[in-house]
């Protein structure tokens, strides 16, 4: 999938048609790439009451879908090591069947289910982004 800021709604719409049953997912990209900006559109799609934003500083955000079920919203950016998360009960998280939203999560790895869907984020010469998703571990 490729977007642009302008059709990002239109991408975010596609993207939740397509992750089917997946409940926690790792978005990998540089600084700047769109990661929070994308995770913005999808939780406007989704009806969320809150307008999303970097949870930089408090490492999760907690959003409530129009379906009435929480949008979990992670940011491992400042996490020094994958035992830091266990300080905010990351398992829980990951294991509630809510939708689980991780950007930055390469710190915590070892840590994500098998089934995680993984996207990776690509900013192309153009400006445009391109979403590649796999849920298969990566290497």
């Amino acid at each position: 999938m490729i977007f642009s800021l302008p059709d990002i709604s239109t991408a975010a719409a596609e993207f939740a048609r397509a992750i089917g049953d997946h409940t926690v997912i790792a978005f990998y990209a540089p600084m700047g790439a769109g990661k929070t900006t994308f995770i913005a559109a999808l939780c406007r799609h989704l009806g969320c009451d809150d307008i999303a934003t970097s949870p930089t500083f408090s490492i999760v955000n907690e959003y409530t879908s129009e379906s009435g079920d929480p949008v979990y919203h992670f940011d491992f950016y400042r996490l020094r090591n994958a035992a830091e998360a266990h300080d905010i009960m990351l398992d829980d998280y990951l294991d509630s069947g809510h939708l689980c939203l991780l950007e930055w999560p390469e710190i915590v790895e070892p840590l994500l289910p098998d089934d995680t869907l993984r996207v990776s984020i690509t900013v192309n010469d153009d400006g445009t982004r391109e979403l590649q998703c796999t849920s298969s571990l990566m290497s």
